[in-house]
């Protein structure tokens, strides 16, 4: 009989999310001081934006 309560969801979003905020938690836990935004930026991924050139 299948148990229509019985499925298997997978959001991959999510699970990026979830391993975004881990990154974090471990390095703030292994981090004496508070982590800087360039800290942050390098876990996340984040590039720096590019200045855009005038002219």
């Amino acid at each position: 009989m299948h148990d229509q309560f019985d499925v298997t969801l997978e959001d991959a979003d999510l699970l990026g999310e979830v391993e975004l905020t881990t990154n974090l938690i471990i390095a703030a836990s292994e981090s004496d001081e508070h982590l800087s935004t360039d800290q942050i930026d390098r876990i996340l991924g984040v590039c720096p934006p590019v200045p855009r050139r005038e002219g």
